[in-house]
């Protein structure tokens, strides 16, 4: 292999690369002040001093509700590259299969409703 310009060139911007990545990371650690104690080690550094504990815990069902949640929510989003492609789509396949997708997301909130998971426990037993 004959080492050319265009080789040098390439690995001159990797480094440069690298140091533009790597610079502020390293200078920050380098001049950044040290403080240990104080307000620092405060939770919600905001200029007030924290009431209570800082450390509340929230229950299972938040979460769980939170991703029941994100699952419906994703699953909605792909309605909308559909809604899209609709007005160039031709003859009804699109529409039947945008049916077909929203009654299997309708089942599945029907199956859940039927589980009982959109009713909030007041307390679990683990």
């Amino acid at each position: 292999m004959v080492f050319s310009w265009f080789h040098l060139a390439l690995i001159i911007f990797l480094l440069a690369g690298a140091l533009f990545a790597a610079g502020p990371l390293l200078i920050s650690r380098l001049i950044a002040p040290r403080f240990k104690g104080g307000d620092i080690g405060l939770p919600y550094e905001c200029g007030i001093r924290p009431q209570g504990s800082a450390w509340s815990r929230f229950g299972v069902n938040y979460y769980f509700y939170a991703l029941i949640f994100l699952a419906f929510e994703v699953d909605i989003l792909y309605l909308f590259p559909v809604a899209t492609y609709y007005p160039h789509s031709e003859g009804f396949l699109p529409l039947i299969k945008l049916f077909i997708f929203l009654f299997i997301l309708g089942v599945s909130i029907i199956y859940f409703w039927r589980k009982g998971v959109f009713s909030w426990p007041r307390r679990i037993s683990l």
